[in-house]
């Protein structure tokens, strides 16, 4: 907002939006907005009103997707229902409910992940979380504990990875160390699985195991693997994977893929491979997850390596996008106007 707006009082999470004068006013947020692919902004914008089943969230943290989100930068996401730019990206945000509908009062002081949201006039919501206000139904703000902090963003990838997992075998191999992949590991270990193996091609990242372990693809040898999850969002990774399958063995995607998917089917024939695509995560896979961390068998910590004021956003998009030794980056929005 522009130093010429009237400021917002925050002070009671009861009470209406009033301006200075104590008059009732719009409410409007600090979003992040990707105007085009590669054109960044971080302004203004006015939110729908919060409707008798909404809440209103006070941003904490919200963290940037280095997989969907760097498609919407680059322009390579695939179409689908609601694409379209502008808009305001992530679905990784954690803060406290401030204000709610008639339906949801009771909600009012709540710390919950909110996985996006679709909330604002001049902008598409796709996914909406990278504001520092948000309107959403009071079913899509999920209660996680406040001790996790800036963790709490993991939440989503957390459910992803266990939602996965709980679809089939547990993993033996999985392709990928970043993020999506360390949990993969980590929830595997935490569901009491035989710890699995990790590729990682970049060096760097083959840090940072807990209970198991990560190597070059080319230093494994073995060609037995009965269910590989591939979090590396190859397309062209399939055919490799064929190879080190056991007889009946499973391929998971567990990424996202913006290329088309190919692969021979001699190889894949002989083998009598499996293919699963990992659907997104439901209500039900948040609440497992939060239930493996609170009982202390899942822990969030070491995956989040970057961090920047939300002011800084322009900036912190394209270093998690192109910097190698960014793992996690999120945003604090802690002095957001």
């Amino acid at each position: 907002m522009s130093e010429s707006h009237l400021t917002f009082s925050r002070v009671d999470w009861q009470g209406s939006r009033k301006d200075q004068r104590g008059e009732a006013c719009e409410m409007e947020t600090t979003a992040v907005i990707l105007e085009k692919p590669e054109s960044l902004a971080l302004r203004s914008l006015e939110l729908e009103p919060v409707g008798v089943s909404d809440v209103l969230v006070d941003t904490a943290w919200s963290g940037i997707s280095s997989g969907t989100e760097k498609l919407l930068w680059t322009g390579q996401m695939p179409e689908f229902p609601g694409m379209g730019y502008p808009l305001v990206p992530g679905y990784e945000s954690v803060g406290r409910i401030i204000d709610a509908g008639a339906e949801a009062n009771e909600r009012i002081g709540e710390w919950v992940f909110v996985p996006g949201a679709n909330c604002f006039r001049g902008a598409r919501g796709l996914f909406g979380g990278t504001a520092n206000r948000l309107v959403v139904p009071a079913a899509r703000a999920l209660p996680v504990p406040e001790k996790l902090g800036e963790n709490g963003v993991l939440c989503a990838l957390a459910a992803t990875a266990y939602h996965a997992i709980v679809g089939g075998t547990a993993p033996d191999l999985i392709i990928g160390h970043g993020v999506l992949g360390r949990l993969l590991a980590r929830i595997a270990v935490a569901k009491g699985a035989p710890a699995p193996t990790v590729w990682e091609t970049n060096s760097a990242r083959r840090a940072g195991a807990t209970g198991y372990s990560v190597v070059a693809p080319d230093d494994d040898e073995r060609r037995d693997y009965s269910a590989i999850y591939d979090a590396s969002g190859d397309a062209d990774i399939i055919d490799q994977l064929v190879t080190r399958l056991a007889k009946g063995g499973e391929i998971v995607l567990a990424g996202f893929y913006s290329q088309r998917l190919n692969f021979a089917f001699p190889a894949a024939f002989m083998k009598e491979a499996r293919l699963r695509i990992a659907a997104e995560w439901q209500p039900q896979d948040l609440a497992a997850t939060r239930e493996l961390i609170e009982s202390g068998r899942l822990d969030l910590d070491g995956l989040i390596d970057h961090r920047r004021p939300a002011s800084e956003a322009l900036d912190a998009y394209p270093q998690a996008f192109n910097d190698p030794d960014c793992l996690k980056m999120v945003l604090d929005w802690s002095n957001a106007a």
